[in-house]
């Protein structure tokens, strides 16, 4: 027996077919719900059902007084987009995030703060912000005073303005993480600052090398990601974290501390080097946009009492202020308890999902790869025992429809090294991940077999 649809999904259908068709295109208004309800010899409340499914599907979005709009490109491109299996990107994704809550902060944040918009604004950021974050950042084992948060548009303009200022120490050099973010280097040779590496690999890095750079001299800073590392996966230890932060100490070395990965940590005793730090050496770097999304375009920096002067000079040379809107957003989604929800939410579905990726891995053959999966994060990798051509590899699974991020970017170029893959699944369900990784490890299997 065939079920008779129901009128408000005779609507969906209408409305999804009417965007696959192009009759409905991005960003343009769609028909009210008056001349919907007339079409279809319906009640508006029924219409309203239709377009609230329509909305939770993320395929339509409301504009209060004004009416309802297309969210999605087209309903083909938006479903061509997603046979593509996206194990490279950072970023979460899109259909995980709470659009209803974050459009109401945004509403709030434009009443709240729209005489901002038309005043001289503060370098350092909205004050009541940096408030909330003085609160938040302690869940983080980062205790702070608010004159020592800066407001960035996001991180990456915070490592640009800290590769380009001059330190205390009056050294000129950066040492970096290899493999390590892409963004540090490209921030440097942009700034053309001398930088070296240190290997960082499935164990960590070699602390006596570490120290023996150290003790060298000229090095500014040292840019590390202690925990969930991009690209490797991996975190320090509590020891390798305070064998780090007495070096900097001992030698005169700042450390930027990238901890970008921290609202995923299911482990409240894993603590940032920042906890550590007695002699104000850790400049303590945290996202928003990389948790929430890639538009938010807002990171809170916890600076040494002796940088922020230089800091604020240098950033006002760069813009005169960050988003007033979305870091007033961010402020009412931090106060009300909305974060710590969705952040609760995501680290388990995460977790959740690594699980899943450390089964797939465990069917690699031991005697020619090495992996590493940790418990939170996004990112996990595949070591080689001989260097695979990354081009030849993401060609071959891009042709599978998967995406994976090329490696070689996370490298200095004296440094560079083909021995692992990075794999990241922000963008993936656990579905996909079952059943993509497969895919990708006889892949590389295979390609390992073609060369030996």
């Amino acid at each position: 027996m065939v079920m008779k649809m129901l009128k408000y999904e005779e609507i969906i259908e209408y409305i999804n077919h009417e965007i696959s068709a192009g009759n409905l295109a991005y960003t343009k208004k769609i028909p009210s719900i008056r001349t919907i309800a007339n079409m279809f010899h319906c009640s508006v409340g029924t219409v309203i059902k239709a377009y609230d499914q329509l909305e939770k599907d993320h395929i339509i979005y409301s504009s209060p007084k004004s009416g309802y709009y297309v969210l999605t490109n087209s309903h083909n491109a938006y479903s061509s987009k997603k046979m593509i299996l996206d194990f490279s990107s950072g970023t979460p994704n899109a259909e995980t995030f709470p659009y209803k809550n974050f459009q109401y902060c945004l509403k709030e944040s434009t009443e709240l703060y729209k005489e901002a918009l038309f005043s001289d604004p503060d370098p350092r950021g909205l004050s009541s912000l940096i408030n909330a974050l003085t609160k938040h950042l302690q869940q983080y084992q980062i205790f702070t005073k608010p004159e020592n948060i800066v407001i960035t548009a996001s991180s990456q303009q915070a490592l640009n303005i800290l590769a380009s200022m001059p330190f205390p120490n009056k050294n000129k050099s950066v040492l970096i993480e290899q493999p390590t973010y892409p963004g540090i280097i490209k921030s440097l040779e942009l700034n053309n600052i001398q930088a070296f590496g240190i290997e960082r690999g499935m164990d960590g890095i070699n602390l006596d090398v570490l120290e023996s750079i150290f003790k060298q001299g000229n090095i500014k800073f040292f840019y590390t990601i202690p925990r969930f590392h991009n690209p490797t996966g991996t975190s320090y230890d509590k020891h390798e974290k305070q064998a780090i932060i007495k070096m900097a100490e001992k030698y005169n070395v700042y450390i930027i501390e990238d901890d970008v990965a921290a609202d995923l940590d299911l482990d409240r005793k894993n603590d940032p080097i920042f906890s550590y730090d007695l002699s104000s050496k850790v400049i303590y770097l945290k996202s928003y946009s990389k948790i929430l999304m890639p538009g938010l375009r807002v990171a809170a920096l916890v600076l040494p009492p002796l940088l922020v002067d230089t800091f604020l000079y240098y950033k006002k040379l760069a813009d005169m202020s960050s988003p007033i809107l979305s870091q007033g957003a961010l402020e009412i989604y931090l106060n009300n308890g909305m974060f710590d929800v969705y952040k609760k939410e995501m680290a388990k579905s995460y977790s959740e999902r690594l699980s899943i990726l450390k089964d797939r891995f465990s069917e690699l053959p031991s005697n020619k790869f090495k992996w590493k999966v940790p418990q939170s994060g996004y990112f996990a990798c595949i070591y080689t025992e001989n260097g695979l051509p990354c081009n030849k590899v993401a060609n071959t699974l891009m042709r599978k429809h998967i995406e994976l991020f090329d490696t070689s970017q996370c490298f200095l170029k004296k440094y560079k090294n083909y021995d692992f893959f990075k794999i990241s699944i922000s963008k993936t369900s656990k579905e996909e991940i079952a059943s993509g990784i497969p895919t990708i490890l006889s892949t590389l299997q295979n390609i390992v077999g073609s060369i030996n």
